[in-house]
């Protein structure tokens, strides 16, 4: 399983520090993050809105640009060790210069320059999303909205919204959605991880996305399901955060392999790796003896990540190539 080649399209860029990175940069920093790890060093967290807490806490040790290259590498070599050939990772200018522009590009520019090089080391290929965390707002996102429009291009290639997803309506976010939709960016947006069928089709109906993050609790109303299938609205599934965060109570009871025999195109993510205890190998081991998956179901899902992909022709030419395609 871990050298199935594989794309990941659903990466939290500083939900995917390695534990030992977050606590090596606090040491530096003398910034006492204690309260956020377990005896065995791994991250520590009662339930998803914990968690978040926990997930801004770990991110406050990453002030500079240069912090950022070192996590993009760190996370880049991971991920490549997994199999993952192109990945999509989420990031906010909130914690990548505050929502200042001219601060954004500096950060921006530090996190592609490390991923251009580690596409030459290591063969693995990344492209950036922009996502406004819905928590902090409507009016919040405006400016993350404007960063993420004035650095689209090859690289910067989509925009998105995470966050707690029982705050505010995605319609409340329809402006910064039509400013990164009108500076050419493809759109995804989290729904369906908590707040049901009917957060699903808000965020279809307000905000008209390509993808969904998540997307699976669509299970709870078929006639939605058959509406993400007929439209082609990709899901970023991520099972094992699901599964680790109670989303769903086992691997068993998870809806991906229910949603793709009804027609619905999944793909396999692994959300905030480190958090959930996971990895793209995990996945697709669980996902085996869980559900049976084999290599040609695989092959399968690699090409409809790949196709759902934001970025250029080119690039998914290239990528191609290294599935087989």
């Amino acid at each position: 399983m871990r050298d199935l080649p594989k794309i990941e399209l659903h990466l939290h860029h500083e939900g995917a520090a390695p534990p030992a990175f977050i606590r090596g940069l606090a040491k530096e920093k003398s910034v006492d993050l204690s309260g956020i790890f377990r005896e065995d060093g791994s991250y520590a967290y009662r339930d998803f809105w914990h968690f978040l807490s926990v997930y801004e806490a770990a991110t406050s040790v990453l002030r500079t640009p240069e912090d950022y290259a070192r996590l993009t590498r760190a996370v880049l070599e991971e991920s490549a060790s997994h199999g993952v050939v192109y990945s999509e990772t989420f990031l906010s200018p909130d914690f990548c210069g505050g929502g200042d522009v001219a601060a954004w590009r500096d950060y921006l520019h530090a996190i592609r320059e490390t991923a251009e090089a580690a596409e030459r080391d290591l063969g693995i290929t990344l492209r950036g999303i922009v996502t406004c965390i819905r928590h902090f707002g409507p009016d919040r996102a405006r400016p993350i909205a404007e960063c993420a429009a004035d650095t689209a291009g090859d690289w910067l290639v989509g925009f998105g919204m995470a966050g707690d997803e029982m705050k505010g309506r995605p319609a409340d976010f329809a402006w910064a959605f039509d400013c990164a939709r009108e500076a050419g960016l493809r759109i995804t947006v989290h729904a369906g991880e908590w707040g049901g069928a009917a957060s699903v089709r808000d965020a279809l109906d307000a905000l008209r996305p390509e993808r969904l993050g998540h997307g699976t609790q669509a299970i709870e109303d078929l006639a939605l399901v058959d509406r993400i299938a007929e439209d082609g609205i990709v899901l970023e599934c991520c099972p094992g955060s699901n599964v680790t965060l109670g989303v769903f109570p086992s691997w068993a009871a998870h809806p991906i392999e229910r949603l793709r025999e009804r027609g619905v195109k999944v793909t396999v993510s692994t959300d905030d790796p480190p958090f959930f205890h996971t990895t793209m190998t995990a996945e697709y081991e669980n996902l085996s003896s869980v559900f049976g998956w084999d290599e040609e179901i695989f092959a399968g899902v690699a090409r409809t990540s790949l196709d759902a992909a934001f970025c250029d022709a080119a690039t998914r030419e290239r990528i191609a190539k290294k599935l087989g395609k």
